[in-house]
């Protein structure tokens, strides 16, 4: 089938290889018309995934009305912070065929409204949230393109539009399982940018395996709490959008969160980290979205509060280690195990 793939950074032309393997007419939009237009005629993306040869067999454009006219599946790989005027252009263009299947590979909370990246584009685009799948789980570009053996999540309320996008991404080195749980899906990938933030502020601190183990550990409740809150199940966190996706970003030398952590944690402040990443760390946006949604739900994220103090507060990484580690004593399995009765408060 045609296919549009909007958003050309590492993650959107690697899902793009994949689909173009599988046969697809596919067609990767690029914002930067002159990128795309040397990308096209030059299959490289020197950029983001240098060195890679892009098969000849996809289209890179600049023009968004041509990526979309005949697609019968378009998958949004924008920012999340992009997302929502991305899809109202294309709502706006009026070329999103209406038996289209709409994929979401952004992960992310927008800020301000809270929202989920599928709750976005179902309000832009005035699609029935049966027609949109949030496609994620523990992936990086760079292995993905290189045909490393990794896994993935479609996630959404109507199985068969779980099962076209099942089948449309499979591939040998690419396994793909369908899940209806899509809130748990896509606060897990979310939320698991902020701790990999907090993983990346321990490596740049020097602190061991121990800590970090314990951090992955802790901040997987904390997930799983607001996950619940918000009506989640709480066997997905336990799945490869909770705990896969959440070990894969905190440990990975790929992960772009991580990266900003340990910069951090060095004594870089947030500004200069993120010029040196270059390209977009999602759970910058994300820890403040989490924070607003986290008081307002009554949920309590003590990890993910104090990397919203050392981002924006200017609080000493070093300094908001000790006072998580010093925290009154407690039960360890109060706060997850309670949801229900408790209504997301820990």
């Amino acid at each position: 089938m045609r296919i549009a793939v909007l958003g050309a950074g590492s993650w959107g032309t690697a899902l793009a290889i994949v689909l173009a393997e599988n046969v697809h007419d596919v067609w990767l939009w690029d914002r930067d018309a002159a990128r795309a237009r040397r990308r096209q005629e030059e299959r490289e993306d020197a950029t983001f995934l240098p060195g890679l040869k892009l098969p000849a067999t996809f289209t890179v454009t600049g023009d968004l009305a041509a990526a979309l006219r005949g697609a019968a599946m378009v998958v949004f790989v924008v920012p999340s912070h992009t997302l929502r005027a991305t899809a109202a252009r294309v709502a706006a263009s009026g070329l999103l065929a209406t038996d289209a299947r709409v994929v979401s590979a952004t992960k992310g909370l927008e800020e301000g409204t809270h929202e989920r990246m599928s709750e976005v584009l179902r309000e832009e685009l005035n699609v029935d949230a049966a027609r949109i799948v949030s496609l994620v789980g523990p992936s990086h570009a760079e292995e993905v393109s290189r045909a490393i053996p990794t896994s993935l999540v479609a996630a959404g309320t109507n199985d068969a539009a779980c099962r076209a996008v099942q089948e449309a991404f499979v591939r040998p080195y690419l396994r793909v399982y369908t899940n209806d749980d899509i809130v748990g899906v896509e606060v897990a990938t979310a939320l698991k940018n902020s701790i990999a933030i907090a993983a990346g502020i321990l490596d740049g601190l020097g602190c061991g395996d121990n800590t970090k183990a314990a951090l992955v550990t802790r901040g997987l409740a904390e997930i799983t709490r607001l996950g619940l809150a918000m009506g989640a199940r709480s066997e997905t966190f336990s799945g490869l959008a909770g705990v896969g996706d959440l070990v894969v970003t905190c440990l990975s030398r790929h992960s772009r969160n991580r990266r900003v952590g340990e910069a951090i944690g060095r004594g870089q402040t947030l500004e200069q980290a993120l010029r040196e990443l270059v390209m977009v760390a999602e759970g910058v946006r994300t820890t403040r979205a989490a924070v607003d949604l986290g008081r307002k739900l009554g949920v309590e994220l003590p990890i993910i509060e104090m990397v919203h103090r050392v981002l924006f507060a200017g609080h000493d990484p070093r300094e908001a280690v000790q006072m998580l580690m010093t925290r009154p004593p407690r039960a360890e399995s109060r706060g997850v195990s309670s949801q229900s009765a408790k209504g997301g408060r820990a």
